[in-house]
């Protein structure tokens, strides 16, 4: 049948009602540290953060997609934002590292999407910064655009997304619920042989900390023993652990981190490097065959005026405050990329099935372990 059904693109920038409702972490009781989360528990708790999604699937053939973080509802090539990237192991495609590293500045949509698709991706987010008002004059942007290898669900070689799905997912972003699981960018991703997908969560701080927000979206993608809250999920379905996929931690993740705390290049790379903390938690290694990135910006800038000056100032958060950031950022990511597998449904796709994480089996060993409440 691969190729023989119609088109089905399905779009879920605003909707998060079109999921099966399969619960979040703290739905059946994992509470990860003791920093409370925001009230959407998601990225978007940061204000002015937006996240659109558009979903490809094509018969048994095409599963993936695209995921869009947007700084601002502004215009990102005029309006920059501080931002940093920080790498855990480089097998991976990262479109605009370097020059985000290099002038510690973000101009554009973060984009995700599948590994082959990144070119053809990051000609679009190009296409929808040069329409933006007040670009007519731009001749160098910088589109950040990244992706894992979603090439078990998905035959990926046919690079199935257009112009069209990106400048999809960019404009229907929004500052509301975020849709976690096998949507978007994570509609063909795997994560510890389940089905992995996209997965937020948050951290507010107190005011004696700061009063900080930060939050995190995953595209879990990446392999190793499965951990949560410390223990060893270990499930079989018939004879095999979970999808016939190499066990050796091989894979990727992004990693998006967004804060609302006033920092500099610095202080984001150093935030940017308690995410991989986080994802350490979960069980990853991150094996020679993974590509772990993170990708960190804070809202908080100079006013646009100062970009005119030859010299910008602002207040940042001392290294002694940075502390109680760096705990909510490890426990944020560690919670998205549970909820990145609760979320998500079981897939069929191009080369075999990839069954959900079961949650009843998860619970009774968490709860044998003495993890989550009995």
């Amino acid at each position: 049948m691969k190729g023989n059904l119609p088109l089905l693109v399905l779009l879920f920038a605003t909707s998060v009602g079109a999921q099966t409702q399969r619960p979040r972490a703290r739905d059946i009781g994992i509470i990860v540290g003791s920093i409370p989360t925001g009230p959407l528990n998601a990225i978007t708790d940061v204000a002015g953060v937006r996240v659109g999604h558009t979903t490809i699937a094509r018969g048994d053939s095409i599963n993936t997609g695209i995921t869009a973080i947007l700084p601002h509802g502004g215009n990102p090539f005029r309006e920059k934002v501080p931002a940093a990237i920080v790498v855990g192991n480089g097998f991976g495609k990262l479109a605009g590292s370097t020059q985000v590293n290099e002038l510690g500045e973000l101009e554009s949509p973060i984009v995700l999407t599948c590994t082959l698709c990144v070119p053809r991706a990051a000609d679009a987010v190009l296409t929808w910064l040069l329409a933006l008002p007040g670009n007519d004059d731009v001749r160098s942007a910088n589109p950040v655009v990244g992706e894992t290898n979603d090439g078990f669900l998905n035959n990926i070689r046919a690079r199935p997304i257009t112009e069209a799905d990106v400048l999809n997912a960019i404009r229907g972003a929004t500052d509301g619920p975020v849709a976690e699981g096998a949507i978007g960018a994570g509609r063909g991703t795997v994560a510890f042989g389940w089905k992995g997908g996209i997965g937020t969560s948050s951290r507010k701080l107190t005011a004696q900390f700061g009063g900080w927000t930060v939050g995190v979206l995953v595209q879990t993608n990446f392999g190793g023993d499965l951990r949560i809250q410390g223990v060893p999920i270990e499930i079989k379905v018939g004879a095999q652990h979970a999808a016939p996929l190499p066990q050796n931690g091989d894979g990727s993740i992004i990693m998006v981190v967004a804060t609302d705390a006033p920092l500099d290049h610095l202080r984001l790379v150093r935030l940017a490097n308690r995410a991989l903390a986080g994802l350490a938690r979960t069980g990853s290694s991150m094996s020679n065959g993974s590509g772990d990135y993170v990708i960190a910006f804070s809202t908080a800038r100079p006013p646009p005026s100062r970009f005119d000056r030859p010299t910008a100032t602002f207040d940042v958060v001392t290294n002694d405050g940075m502390s109680p950031l760096f705990q909510a950022i490890a426990d944020a990511t560690e919670e998205a990329i549970y909820n990145s597998l609760l979320r998500a449904e079981t897939v069929r796709g191009y080369r075999g099935v990839v069954p959900a994480l079961p949650v009843d089996s998860t619970v009774m060993i968490l709860k044998r372990h003495g993890a989550i409440p009995r």
